[in-house]
């Protein structure tokens, strides 16, 4: 088991700021989990960006005490990668860092473990497709939360494997990552600790308007309609169980709008058009005090997603630890979270056939002609949520307390012992020790390439562009007129002088030619210790290039 673990967060900054998305949130959960409950004895985070650990560890720990070493580098840092033997990514894309482990260390250095929020987005589609012909191994993971995921993973690779062997022949065919289940996780107890507050509950359902005896249905996320759900159904339903029961209800939307200008006054139309006996409430999914409320004020949540950009949807198990049975649609990682008849409902779902509409659907997202919203919306729109069957399973629970209490106690003990942050990383360390185990058994191989064919050295890519190629035997002559100590003469001349030599070794190069002491580019290295070499180089040619050295 190591000890170590390297995560690779582009960003650098570890935070959420306004709007932020699911996939945000679930990966700086999950970074935190594994600080706080992986036994790690450092955790690196790696980045495209340069940050300082003041930046980083206030967001990994809370202010909480911890005794795992936090530490911060840049992702070509790979030694920090090969230390730890793993590098997680919060996203499904391994391609290119698979070619910088090659390329800086070797294949075998450290495992690569990917995490997939979603399979929808046509581009993050290919991203993954594009796994499969980079050098990922048999050590290397892409982490699927619901079985819904891991099967059409399967199936999307073994239909592009089944491409590339008859577009390139059997060699064609390229081996998969291994595709693990491995679920999101929730911290049980900070949920259980915002919903069990008598006095906040009381607070918000006085401000809402709310009777000890009403009900208040919740809904909390993103309220897209385009790539969360359609709230039509979600209205009916609610309606139509208040009137079943004759009960006093109001639902309550919490999240945030993506052009709240355009969308807010779309779902107050649709509103008050399919449920109009019901108070419907709009409150700031961005607050966390008022997210916090509304678990402390809620009776049962609510979601009937219908979107394929969906694929395991955080706040039903959110809703569970906060001890609310829930109602939501059977659909991808819902089905797999939620027990039907224990923690809640599944409201069947129907989807459109595979009649070429919705070929047409993909070629015009393909070409540019419809943003992705509109291309997944399309889909959503024509997907329907059973309306009856989400009314009666509402209605049932709006009108039994009983039922209530009994299906919200299942999902705080479904959170315990599957969902909760211990839990969930354990599942992580072990996945972790057998990629570990898999690298440790197999044997080197030399790869036909050590660098990106596509993505290699543009100085070796496009050699031939130029009239010759600096080399170890040409000749080099300080022009006359040369102030050594003067080279950079303009804030042109500094543009990309961290991949060169510095301006003393600039000097010193420039007198060693004026002496006579070196004639060529190899007299030149020859003075300078090895590891200088290839900025020297590219410094002979910067100098070549202002006018300060001649190489004919």
């Amino acid at each position: 088991m190591s000890s170590r673990l390297a995560i690779f967060h582009p960003a650098g900054k570890l935070g959420l700021g306004q709007n932020f998305f699911g996939k945000d949130v679930a990966n700086l959960d999950l970074y935190r989990a594994l600080v706080a409950h992986g036994g790690f004895e450092a955790v690196d985070i790696l980045t495209l960006v340069q940050v300082g650990l003041d930046q980083v560890a206030p967001a990994l720990t809370q202010g909480r005490p911890t005794t795992t070493k936090l530490g911060v580098d840049s992702v070509l840092a790979t030694h920090r990668a090969v230390a730890a033997g793993a590098l997680l990514r919060g996203q499904p894309d391994l391609a290119d860092l698979a070619w910088l482990r090659r390329q800086n260390a070797s294949d075998r250095a450290y495992s690569l473990v990917g995490l997939i929020h979603t399979i929808a987005p046509p581009a993050s589609r290919m991203s993954l497709a594009l796994n499969q012909v980079a050098p990922i191994q048999p050590w290397d993971a892409l982490i699927c939360t619901s079985p819904a995921v891991q099967d059409a993973l399967t199936d999307m690779f073994e239909g592009w494997g089944d491409y590339l062997a008859h577009r390139f022949g059997d060699g064609g065919r390229r081996a998969i990552p291994k595709l693990p289940l491995v679920p999101l996780g929730v911290d049980g107890a900070r949920f259980q600790a915002l919903a069990d507050r008598p006095e906040v509950r009381a607070k918000v359902r006085a401000d809402l308007g709310l009777g000890e005896d009403d009900i208040l249905v919740l809904w909390v996320g993103r309220l897209s309609f385009f790539e969360k759900a359609f709230p039509q159904p979600m209205f009916a339903a609610v309606d139509e169980a208040a009137r079943a029961t004759g009960k006093r209800v109001q639902f309550a939307l919490v999240g945030w709008f993506p052009n709240e200008p355009v969308h807010r006054p779309l779902y107050e139309k649709a509103a008050r058009a399919y449920g109009p006996s019901v108070t419907t409430h709009f409150l700031d999914g961005n607050d966390p005090e008022v997210v916090g409320g509304a678990w402390a004020a809620g009776d049962i949540f609510l979601s009937l997603v219908d979107n394929i950009q969906e694929t395991f949807g955080i706040t039903p198990i959110e809703a569970m630890a906060a001890g609310l049975p829930v109602v939501v649609s059977d659909w991808d990682g819902y089905r797999y979270t939620v027990r039907d008849g224990q923690e809640g409902f599944l409201v069947p779902t129907l989807g459109a056939p595979a009649n070429g509409q919705g070929q047409g659907l993909a070629a015009r997202h393909a070409v540019g002609m419809d943003a992705y919203q509109n291309y997944v919306g399309a889909i959503a729109q024509h997907t329907a949520v059973h309306v009856g069957r989400a009314a009666q399973a509402l209605a049932a629970l709006i009108a039994d307390p009983a039922l209530r209490a009994r299906m919200g106690a299942a999902g705080r003990e479904r959170i315990r012992t599957t969902f909760d942050w211990p839990v969930v990383v354990g599942e992580i360390r072990a996945l972790l020790d057998e990629l570990a185990a898999i690298r440790a058994a197999a044997g080197d191989v030399e790869p036909s390439h050590r660098i990106h064919p596509v993505k290699g050295d543009p100085f070796a890519d496009f050699a031939g562009f130029a009239s010759q190629v600096l080399a170890p035997e040409t000749p080099l002559a300080l022009r006359s007129g040369v102030d050594p100590a003067n080279l950079v003469r303009t804030d042109l001349d500094s543009h990309a002088s961290v991949w060169r030599a510095n301006t003393a070794e600039c000097a010193e190069i420039c007198g060693l030619l004026a002496s006579g002491q070196a004639a060529t580019v190899g007299d030149v290295l020859a003075r300078f210790p090895p590891a200088r070499g290839p900025a020297l180089e590219l410094a002979i040619v910067w100098m070549a290039k202002l006018g300060v050295i001649d190489w004919l």
